[in-house]
């Protein structure tokens, strides 16, 4: 009897535990953030000429395929990074491509218009993770690539999304 017993305890355990993988498991797809999603952004980086603290927001959109458009307003040092604006005063003309993994981590690439006097604008390389089924998204720039496409410069940026319903 204490065989049965041990046995179907067992059982029972191991399907708990493989009921319980699909919970935390969350097979994400690049249509898991599709839609628009609320950014805000923090950190700083290194630049030829010093030090620049960076704090904003912005908005982007997924389009649950691969690619995504994005506006910003960011400061820099406490001032209003230049740059094209949108009629809002939004940083526009952004755009990238995306990639998010089953396991819910992804990547990102987005390029931004050049400066006046450049070929190409700046290329921020972005590492996230997706959580609460697509509500949220958390990142962490992996390069960011200066306009004239010199070396990436050090930094220590992040950004928390929310999606926007």
């Amino acid at each position: 009897m204490k065989a049965s017993t041990m046995k179907i305890s067992l059982a029972t355990l191991v399907a708990f535990v493989a009921l319980s993988v699909p919970s935390w498991a969350q097979n994400c797809t690049n249509a898991t953030i599709q839609g628009s999603y609320a950014f805000t952004i923090g950190g700083w980086v290194v630049l030829p000429n010093g030090y620049q603290q960076r704090d904003g927001v912005a908005m982007t959109q997924f389009d649950g395929q691969g690619n995504l458009t994005q506006v910003d307003w960011v400061m820099s040092n406490g001032q209003p990074m230049g740059g094209h604006t949108n009629q809002y005063g939004f940083h526009d003309g952004e755009s990238g491509t995306y990639t998010v993994n089953p396991d819910c981590t992804g990547s990102a690439e987005i390029k931004f218009p050049p400066p006046q006097g450049h070929k190409t604008g700046a290329i921020i390389d972005l590492m996230f993770v997706v959580g609460d089924q697509g509500a949220v998204i958390h990142t962490v720039v992996a390069k960011l690539t200066p306009p004239d496409g010199s070396e990436p410069a050090p930094v220590d940026i992040r950004s928390d999304a929310h999606r926007v319903n």
